[in-house]
């Protein structure tokens, strides 16, 4: 059972809709009227007993955060979900699964680091590859206006599976 739900992003005004920040953005339409507190070195919130992490040490230092929240909780690495962006996957395209490789994500190495495993469940939001350049300006860029319509789809399409966190699925609108 999902004890712990941790959206990935980076904190602050010039990273708020970008690709990196994925997980944020669908922690703001998943639970639009949390109350959202300072703990943990990030914005925490509980519904229905699941405690809700939004971390805000940027990116690549997550696990500082899921590990002081799941160490307070006692939450095993196995009841945690951490939500994503993901290159690997085109937009549109989204997966959930338990473990499964770190793809270079450096925030899901850096949870894994600190959680001490990498049996997590992850929900990853695909955001697609750039075909040349900067893969570090891409993940940094905001959405386009079409990929940010394809993106508010595919929320829609996961608010729908969103009692079903703890299951293997996914789904691409294209």
């Amino acid at each position: 059972m999902i004890k712990l739900i941790v959206f990935l992003g980076n904190p602050g005004k010039e990273y708020e809709k970008t690709r990196h920040n994925a997980g944020f953005l669908l922690a703001s339409y998943l639970y639009p009227s949390l109350s959202w507190q300072g703990k943990f070195h990030s914005l925490y919130g509980s519904e229905g007993g699941v405690k809700i992490l939004k971390p805000l040490t940027f990116m690549n230092l997550s696990g500082t955060a899921v590990s002081e929240c799941a160490t307070f909780f006692r939450i095993k690495s196995d009841e945690i979900l951490v939500v994503h962006d993901d290159l690997e996957l085109p937009l549109g395209k989204v997966k959930s699964q338990k473990g499964g490789g770190l793809q270079g994500h450096n925030g899901l190495r850096n949870i894994k680091d600190r959680v001490g495993s990498a049996d997590f469940r992850r929900l990853r939001i695909g955001i697609g590859r750039p075909v040349h350049g900067d893969v570090k300006l891409y993940v940094t860029s905001p959405f386009s206006k079409d990929e940010a319509i394809l993106l508010d789809q595919a929320f829609s399409e996961i608010g729908k599976r969103k009692g079903r966190f703890d299951e293997d699925w996914e789904f691409s609108l294209l």
